[in-house]
C-alpha cells in the first residue's frame, strides 16, 4: 500500500436501519403548503356570500338546513371511517364542503330530514364505499341531490321569493310551488315577469343556491384567482348552454333566452363549484375544457328534451362516469416519447 493511499479516509460506510428507510408511499413527494384543509376552507369562503344571500332572501330556515347538512355529513364521515378502520380526518372540511353544497341544492321548504338522508347518501355511499376523498367517482352532494330528487316530490316544490320569509326554527313550512324560470323557458315563454337584472341579483324561485348568479361568479372568480380551480371547466360549461341557447332559442329573442339560461338553475353553482370537483375532473386543460363542454351539451340536451326543466346535475354525473376516458385521450405525450412508446404504455 502506498502512500497516498494511506492519506486517503476509509469510505463511510452507510448503515440504515430499518426505520430509517424511506416508507413506500405513492407520489407525489413535493411537499406543498397547499393542504387539502386549506383548499376546502377557500371553498367554504367562496360559498359565503352566496349563502348569506339565501338567508335574506327565504329566511333563517336557510340556516338550519345547512347546519342539520353540514353536521350529518361530518358525523357519517366519522362513523363510516371508524366502521372502515381508516384515519378519522373529518378535518380536512371536505366533508363541510359536501355538506353546504348540498344544502344549496335545496329547496328552503325541503323537510328536516332531507339534508340528513342526503348527507348519508352522499358521504356513505358515494364516497367513503369508495375509498374516501380523492377515490370517489362522482361528486358526493351532484349524486345526493339526484338520489332525493328521483326519490321524493319536494324538491320540485320551491318557496316563492313574494311569501313571507320562513324562520329559523320552522318545523314544517307549508308547500308552496313558486314557478322558477326554468319552468317557464322549457314551454318557451318568458321566465314571467322577471328581468334579467333580477335573475342575476337572484329574485326568483328555486333552490336555496341557484339564486345568487352575481355572488356565485364572484366565488368562482375569487377560487381561480387562488389557483383553486381553473377556467376551463366554467368556462366551457356555461359558454356551451349560452352558446345553443343563442343559436337554437325557444323565444323570439335570442340574447335574453341564452341570458336566461345561463342565470338561472342550477348552472353556475354546478359549473364552478361541483363539475371543477379535483376528483371527478380532468386533471390537465385540455381534458377540462371537453368534460365541460360535454356538460353544456347535456344540461341544454335535458332542458330542450327532458322531463325535467333542470340537467345540471344529471349531466355533471353522467360526464364524471367519461373522467377516466377523458384523462386517456387526452394524457399528455411524455418528452422524448412517441406515440408507439405511449402505446405500449
Amino acid at each position: 500500500m502506498n502512500d497516498n493511499a494511506k492519506d486517503k479516509p476509509d469510505k463511510p460506510e452507510i448503515i440504515l436501519s430499518e426505520d430509517k428507510l424511506l416508507p413506500d408511499l405513492s407520489a407525489p413527494h413535493i411537499k406543498h403548503g397547499e393542504t387539502t384543509a386549506l383548499i376546502m376552507s377557500r371553498v367554504l369562503r367562496a360559498l359565503l356570500p352566496a349563502l348569506i344571500w339565501a338567508v335574506f332572501i327565504f329566511g333563517g330556515r336557510v340556516i338550519t338546513l345547512t347546519v342539520i347538512s353540514v353536521i350529518s355529513c361530518v358525523t357519517f364521515e366519522f362513523a363510516a371511517q371508524k366502521m372502515m378502520r381508516r384515519p378519522v380526518r373529518i378535518n380536512d372540511l371536505s366533508a363541510v364542503v359536501t355538506g353546504v353544497l348540498l344544502a344549496l341544492t335545496l329547496p328552503v321548504n325541503a323537510p328536516l330530514w332531507a339534508p340528513a338522508a342526503g348527507g348519508a347518501f352522499a358521504v356513505v355511499i358515494v364516497k367513503q364505499l369508495f375509498g374516501g376523498i380523492g377515490k370517489n367517482i362522482v361528486n358526493p352532494a351532484i349524486a345526493a341531490r339526484i338520489f332525493l330528487s328521483l326519490s321524493f316530490n319536494f324538491m320540485s316544490v320551491f318557496q316563492d321569493i313574494g311569501e313571507a320569509k320562513l324562520p329559523v326554527f320552522e318545523i314544517n313550512p307549508d308547500a308552496s310551488a313558486g314557478a322558477t324560470p326554468l319552468a317557464y323557458l322549457k314551454e318557451g315563454m318568458p321566465p314571467g315577469s322577471l328581468g334579467i337584472l333580477d335573475m342575476f341579483l337572484g329574485q326568483h324561485a328555486g333552490s336555496i343556491g341557484e339564486v345568487s348568479a352575481l355572488l356565485l361568479l364572484a366565488g368562482g372568480i375569487y377560487l381561480i384567482i387562488r389557483k383553486v380551480i381553473t377556467w376551463h371547466i366554467p368556462l366551457s360549461f356555461i359558454g356551451v348552454v349560452a352558446l345553443i341557447s343563442f343559436l337554437f332559442p325557444r323565444s323570439a329573442d335570442h340574447i335574453e333566452f341564452a341570458l336566461s339560461q345561463v342565470l338561472t338553475g342550477g348552472l353556475i353553482l354546478g359549473a364552478v363549484f361541483m363539475a371543477s370537483d379535483y376528483s371527478t375532473s380532468p386533471v390537465n386543460g385540455t381534458g377540462k375544457l371537453i368534460f365541460g363542454a360535454g356538460c353544456g351539451l347535456i344540461t341544454i340536451f335535458i332542458r330542450y328534451f327532458g322531463v325535467y326543466p333542470e340537467g345540471v346535475s344529471f349531466a355533471i354525473m353522467i360526464m364524471n362516469f367519461f373522467v377516466w376516458y377523458i384523462d386517456k385521450i387526452t394524457k399528455p405525450v411524455r418528452f422524448g416519447g412517441g406515440k408507439k412508446n405511449e402505446r405500449r404504455n
